[in-house]
This record gives C-alpha cells, structure tokens and sequence, in this order.
C-alpha cells in the first residue's frame, strides 16, 4: 500500500472514530421531537428549551457555538429559534439533520394550531383547551426568566457587554426601536471593537470536557467542509421548490391561494425580529386589503400561537386557514381551509432552510475571523437584552388583564394597569418557579403541573 494510500486511510478512519462520538441520529431525533413537542412560550422560551437540551443536558454543543449559531439567526428574516434549530441539528447530523430538526420543530405546533384554527372557525373558542395552555403559559413564563438568567451569565463576558445587553434592553421596551436596528447596531460596534467581546460566551456550560462537536471537528477538521457542500446544494434545491410553485400558482391558479403563496413569501423575507414585528404588517393587509379575516381576529390568532408549542409565526397558519376557509371558489370550508393552511406553511418556513443552509457554512467558515467574531458576540450581548425584552413583554400580558401605553417624548413604552393583575396568574407564575427553581422538576412536569392546576382553576372560578 502506498504512502499516500496510507495517509487516505487513516483520515477515513480518523473521520469514522469522529463520527462516532456523536449521538446517533435517531437519538438526536428523538431529542428534536421532544423539543418540537414542548417548546411552547416563544422565542425567549424555545431558545431557553434547546438550550437546557443540546448545550447543558447533553454537551452536544459548546455554549460558544450555540451563541455564535444564535447571533447569525437572529440576523436572518424568520422565526430564529426554530433557524437555530435547524442550524443545530445541521451541525450534528448535516442536512438531514437540519431538516429534522427544522420540520419537526414545526410540526407538532402545526398540527396544533390547525386543529384550533378548524375549531375556532367552526364553534368559537373552547374554554377547556384555553384554561389548560393558560397554565402552560405562566409556567413558560418562569422557563423564559431561567434562559434570561442563565443565557445571561454566560453571554455577558466584560463591562462592554453587560451595557450592550442593557442598551438593546432600553432601545426595544423603553423606545420601541425597530428590532433590525438594534442588532445591526450591536454588529457593528463589535466588529469594529471585537477586543471588547472576545470573551463573550466562549466558557463550557458546566463540563469539564469540550462539547461533542467541539471533539469531533478536532479530529476531522474538514468536515465542515464536507457539510458546506451538501447545505449548498439542498440550499439551492429548496430555494427552487419554493419560488417555482408561487410561480406556477401565480400563472394557472390566481386567486386566494396564490395570493397565500405570494403574500407569506413576502413575510418571510421581511419577518426581521419575528411574529411581533410582523404582526402589524400581516393585520394591515391581510384585514384590510385580503379582508381574510377581521381586526379582531388577528388577536384571537395570536393568542391561539402563543398557548401552541411552536415558532409564534405559526399565527400566520391562522390567517392562512381562515383565507382557505373563506375562499370564494369552489375549494372552501374545511378542505380549503386545510389547503391554505398548508401552503402557509410551506412558503413560510421553506425560506428559512434557504437561509441556514446557504449562509451557515460561511458563518462557520468564518469562526476564525476576527472582526466577523466580535461582531456576532456583541450581537450575541444584545440577544440578552432582546430576550429580556420578550420576558418583560410576556409577563406584562401574562400577569396583567390591562395595559396602557406611555408617549412621553422619545418613549413609547407599555405599562402594566395595576389594579388588573391576575392573581391566578401569578399564583401558577409562583408554582412553576417553585418546581423549576426549588425542587428542580423538569420541564414536561413543570408544563404538566401547572396546565393541570390551570384547568382546575378556570374551573373553580366559574363555579
């Protein structure tokens, strides 16, 4: 056998011994499937979520690469948490591991929320189903402020970063500053001061031993190379199936559902800080130019994405149901409902495999570069102050049945109407911190627990 020969072996053998410290991917699977089935609570909870699972339960991912992949998602159009998991499960597994974890981190909350869509539109809401995501909402309300707490620690490495952190904080409750800004902003003042954040998040969670990807890219160092060049080609591949089929419905099927496929691929690529940002957009068209749905039933939908496990996008689902529901074409009632609904997905979430599979090998590739680091570490300080932002945000509608909005000069900020916090609310916000911080449960008997007292509750209060 040749010397060269020789040298071909050992690397195939170097890059099989690699391969194998990873979990298998059936095994990854099965942690995706969990996540998709209990990432309720938005982006701040499903980033806390994938968190607890990949980084401090299992040691797949070091807390630098979870960080450095979360700084890119949020730079992307899209629900950045199921992004993140797609990038993720792409850094395990390769594409199919990217698929997996995307799709099934979507699946189980739109199966969810197609079921509520066809019963709100069939019998209104149902208050058995409504008291029982009551209670999961006050828990994953805790769940939000132990990602802040612990993401925190980790993240805001210096002075620099801590007032980076509070700054985005500020800008976004305290100013209303439109999210792209602010993170953008954060970009830039990193990457012309990447010494200031050199140190953000680069610490192990609580292992002594590097993380699995960490071990295995030391001993195959080409294989992010190898897994650049297949998310390119499924990066294209996607891109093709999503923009060919608006195309085509464009061309032999107008109506309402090619205006489905048009409208929600247009909210893909301007979703910049997710299903919040974008609300106001999706309301003003799809009510008063669609006339899909009324004012009123914008809310309702979000309600119902807000109690689903799930990105909080999925409340375009709901309008897209409705849209199908409401058709005027011989395709309406439940079936065209069904049609809408999947085309809604579809031409939402397909764009968000685009964006990571074409873009997260250069994120990868990259790692080394300086400026392009301190650059996503100081956007990775501002994500502390985004998600701070969220748990204000969800506590404020979670603890509190009235709000008022404060105009004062530059501050456009929502404050809580004291006289109308809801005591049960905080009873089951107290429960849930109790069994998550005192006697350390899980997160399924968190969830469980409290969706349980919140049945029993919304009972006895209409007794």
């Amino acid at each position: 056998m040749s010397e060269a020969e020789i040298t071909a072996t050992d690397i195939a053998s170097d890059t099989a011994v690699a391969e194998g410290r990873l979990p298998s991917f059936a095994e990854a699977f099965r942690v995706w499937l969990r996540i998709g089935l209990l990432s309720f609570g938005g982006p701040a909870g499903q980033i806390a979520l994938l968190h607890r699972e990949v980084v401090d339960n299992r040691n797949w991912i070091s807390d630098r690469r979870f960080l450095h992949a979360l700084s890119f998602c949020n730079l992307l159009p899209g629900p950045e948490a199921q992004q993140l998991a797609t990038y993720l499960g792409w850094m395990m597994h390769g594409v199919k591991g990217g698929l997996a974890a995307g799709i099934i981190f979507v699946l189980p909350g739109a199966a969810v929320m197609l079921a509520l869509s066809l019963i709100y539109a069939l019998a209104g809401t149902v208050p058995v189903i409504d008291a029982l995501f009551f209670g999961l909402k006050c828990a994953v309300l805790v769940l939000v402020v132990e990602a802040l707490l612990r993401i925190g620690r980790r993240a805001l490495k210096g002075r620099t970063a801590w007032t980076l952190a509070g700054a985005a904080f500020i800008a976004l409750f305290v100013f209303k500053v439109p999210f792209p800004v602010v993170v953008i902003t954060a970009g830039i003042i990193g990457y012309f001061l990447p010494g200031q954040f050199s140190h953000a998040g680069h610490g192990q969670a609580k292992h002594d031993a590097p993380a699995l990807i960490d071990a295995v890219l030391a001993a195959d160092p080409s294989r992010p190379e190898r897994l650049a060049q297949s998310a390119k080609h499924a990066g294209f591949m996607i891109l093709a199936m999503w923009l060919v089929p608006a195309a085509l419905l464009m061309a032999f099927a107008p109506g309402v559902f090619a205006d489905i496929a048009i409208f929600f691929s247009k909210m893909a690529v301007v979703t910049l800080g997710g299903a919040y940002a974008v609300l106001a957009y999706v309301a003003q068209d799809a009510v008063e130019s669609y006339h899909w749905l009324a004012p009123g039933e914008m809310l309702a939908g979000l309600g119902l994405a807000e109690t689903t496990p799930g990105p909080l996008i999925l409340v375009l689902q709901f309008v897209g149901f409705l849209a199908g529901f409401r058709s005027p074409g011989s395709l309406s009632g439940v079936p065209g409902g069904i049609v809408g609904s999947v085309l809604t997905l579809w031409f939402t979430f397909a764009p968000c495999f685009v964006f990571v599979f074409l873009g997260a090998p250069i994120v990868e590739r990259l790692q080394s570069n300086t400026s392009l680091s301190g650059a996503l570490a100081a956007i990775t300080a501002c994500v502390v102050g985004v998600v701070g932002n969220l748990a204000v945000w969800f506590a404020l509608h979670v603890l509190f049945r009235g709000h008022v909005a404060v105009a004062l000069g530059p501050v456009r900020m929502d404050a809580p109407l004291l006289g109308t916090i809801d005591v049960a609310a905080l009873a089951l916000a107290v429960l849930a911190a109790v069994c998550l911080f005192q006697l350390k449960l899980g997160v399924l008997r968190v969830l469980g627990i409290t969706a349980a007292c919140g049945l029993v509750l919304r009972f006895a209060m209409s007794l």
